[in-house]
This record gives C-alpha cells, sequence and structure tokens, in this order.
C-alpha cells in the first residue's frame, strides 16, 4: 500500500472520532494553537452517555461547551497544565481542574501516573514521504503520542509545516479526520508606557552574543522592541513570537553566537499572527522541539550568556514569586518559568529577570495596590522560590537578588517599588523583622 493509500484507509469522520470517547476515557490534546478545534468544538455532543471523561489540555485557545455549560458537570473534566481567561472564568463551575507542573517534566510526570486512551493533535497535510507534521507544538505531544492506545491527528491544510519533533510518520497514527478551520491567532499586544520602560531596563541588562528567552505579552514584546541595537543575538525560548521576527529581520538576531542548536531559533510551540505562521512554514532556521529538551534546566545551561526574561504576578519582600496565581485562585501557571530562570542562572554569563508592574488596580477595593508585599496573599502559589530569583525589574528600577541577604533584598525591592508604598513597605519590613 502506498501512502496515499494508507493515508486514505485512516481517514474517518469526527462522528468516528466522538463514539470512541466512552465513561472514564482519558483524553490528551495539544496544545494552544495546536488544539484539535473540530474534536473539541463537538465533544459536548456525547453528554448523555458518558461519565467523567478527563480532557486534559494546555493554554486553551477555545471556550467550548464541554467545559463552560454547567450540565457538563460530572460528565468532562477540562484537566490544564495552564489557565486562560475561558478556564478561569469556568472554573468555580467544578468542570476545570489545574495540574501543577514544570515544563520540562509536565508530560513524563503525567505518564508516571497514567496514559492516555486517547491523544488527538493537529497536522500539517502528509508529505510525499509519509510523514504528518506537528506544527505549531511539540511541548509535549510527541510523548504522549508514543504512550496513547490511540493517535487521532486533525489534519488541516492551513497549518505551517514546521522542522524539529514536529514529524509524525504515518504508521504511527490510528485515524485521521480533516478539516480546513482557520488557524487561532494571537494578536501582537498593545505596549503601554510601562512596558516601555521596563523594556528597556531589562534592553540595558542584555548582553551582545546573548541567548534570549521572551514570553508574549506587552512587557515582552517592549524588551524585543528596545533590543533593536544588540547584536548577534540568538533564541532558545519555550514560545516563538512576532517580535523575534522583528529583530531578525533587522539583523539583531542571527543565532550564530549558541553555543547548542547554532543558526537556529529553538522553541516548543508557536503562537501569534499570520505573518509569523508563513514565517515558520518549512523555514530550516526554525525547530520545534520537545519541551522536556528545550526546557530542561541541564540544556538551557549549556547556552553561552543565557537571558532569561518572565513575569510575575506578585512578589514578597525576600523574593518569592507568585506567578500563576491570585492568593488562592489559579491565574494561569507555571509553565517554564522555574525551568528558564534555573538555566539561565547556571549558565556563563547567564541572567534571569522577574519583570513586574509595581501597582495592580484592586477592582474590590477600586484602589491601586502595591505588587510587592511582605507576605504574598493567602493560598499564593509560589512559582518561583526564593533561591532561585536573580533580578526583579518594575518600571522603578532593576533590584538585585542573587547571593544578597533578606535585608538586602528588602532594600533593593523596596527601591525599586511604587513611591507610594515605599514608606508602608519599609514599616512591615522592620515590623516583621525582616533581615
Amino acid at each position: 500500500m502506498n501512502y496515499q493509500e494508507e493515508y486514505k484507509s485512516k481517514l474517518i469522520s469526527i462522528d468516528k472520532v466522538l463514539e470512541m470517547v466512552e465513561s472514564d476515557t482519558d483524553i490528551v490534546v495539544s496544545l494552544a494553537a495546536a488544539e484539535p478545534m473540530g474534536f473539541m468544538e463537538r465533544l459536548h455532543e456525547v453528554r448523555d452517555r458518558v461519565q467523567d471523561v478527563n480532557v486534559l489540555t494546555c493554554l486553551n485557545v477555545g471556550d467550548y461547551k464541554f467545559m463552560s455549560d454547567p450540565s457538563m458537570k460530572g460528565h468532562f473534566t477540562n484537566t490544564a497544565w495552564f489557565y486562560t481567561a475561558s478556564l478561569r472564568k469556568e472554573h468555580p463551575m467544578g468542570t476545570i481542574s489545574y495540574v501543577p507542573n514544570h515544563t520540562h517534566k509536565a508530560a513524563m510526570d503525567r505518564l508516571t501516573w497514567k496514559k492516555p486512551h486517547i491523544f488527538i493533535g493537529s497536522s500539517a497535510p502528509m508529505d510525499k514521504h509519509g510523514f504528518l507534521n506537528l506544527s505549531l507544538s511539540a511541548t509535549y505531544e510527541r510523548e504522549f503520542i508514543e504512550k496513547a492506545d490511540i493517535v487521532i491527528l486533525e489534519v488541516n491544510k492551513n497549518y505551517p509545516t514546521t522542522f524539529g519533533d514536529t514529524y509524525i510518520p504515518l504508521r504511527d497514527v490510528d485515524f485521521i479526520y480533516e478539516t480546513d478551520r482557520p488557524v487561532p491567532q494571537s494578536p501582537y499586544p498593545p505596549i503601554s508606557d510601562k512596558d516601555k520602560i521596563i523594556g528597556q531596563y531589562i534592553a540595558d541588562m542584555v548582553e551582545d552574543g546573548s541567548t534570549i528567552q521572551l514570553g508574549i505579552g506587552g512587557i515582552p514584546n517592549a524588551v524585543g522592541l528596545a533590543l533593536k541595537d544588540k547584536k548577534e543575538l540568538g533564541v532558545h525560548t519555550e514560545l516563538i513570537n512576532e517580535v523575534m521576527i522583528d529583530l531578525y529581520e533587522q539583523g539583531v538576531i542571527t543565532n550564530n553566537k549558541k553555543t547548542i542548536n547554532k543558526g537556529k531559533f529553538v522553541t516548543t510551540m508557536v503562537i501569534g499572527t499570520q505573518r509569523l505562521y508563513d514565517f515558520v512554514d518549512h523555514n530550516p532556521v526554525v525547530e520545534v522541539k520537545r519541551g522536556s529538551y528545550i526546557n530542561d534546566p541541564k540544556i538551557i545551561a549549556q547556552n553561552y550568556k543565557m537571558t532569561s526574561i518572565n513575569t510575575t504576578l506578585e512578589i514578597d519582600l525576600t523574593g518569592q514569586c507568585a506567578s500563576e496565581s491570585i492568593g488562592h485562585i489559579q491565574f494561569s501557571g507555571t509553565g517554564g518559568q522555574s525551568d528558564t530562570a534555573r538555566g539561565a542562572q547556571e549558565s556563563e554569563g547567564g541572567k534571569s529577570i522577574i519583570a513586574l508592574y509595581s501597582t495592580f488596580f484592586n477592582k474590590k477595593t477600586q484602589q491601586e495596590e502595591s505588587k510587592i508585599v511582605p507576605f504574598l496573599a493567602r493560598g499564593a502559589a509560589v512559582s518561583l522560590q526564593r533561591n532561585d530569583v536573580d533580578y526583579v525589574v518594575t518600571e522603578y528600577g532593576v533590584a538585585p537578588m542573587r547571593g544578597r541577604t533578606v535585608k538586602e533584598r528588602v532594600n533593593n525591592l523596596i527601591a525599586v517599588a511604587h513611591p507610594d508604598f515605599r514608606a508602608e513597605l519599609r514599616k512591615e519590613a522592620e515590623k516583621y523583622m525582616l533581615w
């Protein structure tokens, strides 16, 4: 049988996929822009005949009925490695549950407990050699494809083909269904004046020849814009974003000074605009690789002058970072923050940077409040322990933390807090003897 005939023999409808979902089925799906939306949009249709179906996701892009309708409770649970806005909204209904994790260990930690019955991911069209392509994410997908009882791919002609750990031989796929839906996009976020100030502080810390890791959002994009005068930067990142294309086209990013994966952008996932998808399509300068490789601190540490740039929601005066929850309420996830922070500090000449605004507007109190606090809010998850915090940056400056005593940390963080809160923070530090 040739590849085309084998492909046709595995081609089924979404109706047939839904028939495979039974009570107690454990399903893993690809993350973010690689989410198999054709399946997810229809999963609720089997509610009346199933109980306790678990769907493991990360960075959901869709708001699906199986998790957003209160009547789905008991029938489905969306188990998530990273919350997005839709999951935050739906968590109180009892249809969502969070899985604590580090990106580089997420798949294998899960597999020590159970393997999935079904894996469903997205794929670019099959090539002439009989390979399908995971396209926009290899973060954890390969590990589950290798262990799942049934592997299903949603093939979509609109998805780009990427190099790296994304190629899957047709023989390793049990079933295929096709869609032509648009690829989910994440528009370039606006950049505020605070973002620009923070971005410049961070850019001043990035040395020529460094390898960088950036996330997505106003601050990371502001950092990217502020890096325009740097030379010979490289990229080793969990997530490639559009600002990196700008830096590449300007000649700032060359990837030529990297010690590993020289000449390449390496990432675990891609999400952004059509411009970004066009850039990564069949582009040999970009490799989408497993998160167990990209986010392994031992691998990250091999990069010369590795500079990791992450954000946090709240930080206490000793340096503990609550980056994924607001008090006890899950907001996002740990993701790769701990992975990249630790890896960067082990790198020769490396730096780990945590950025945040000095204040936030509390809708309950209708007041501005400090994000630098004496103690984290009750129930807050510590995403990055104080031992692993290197530099903290706000719009008021840079607070060095590595190797500092608690007293020195307190002084440095108060110096970059909003001026309106510095006296109170000093008073609280003295009251609780933070020295």
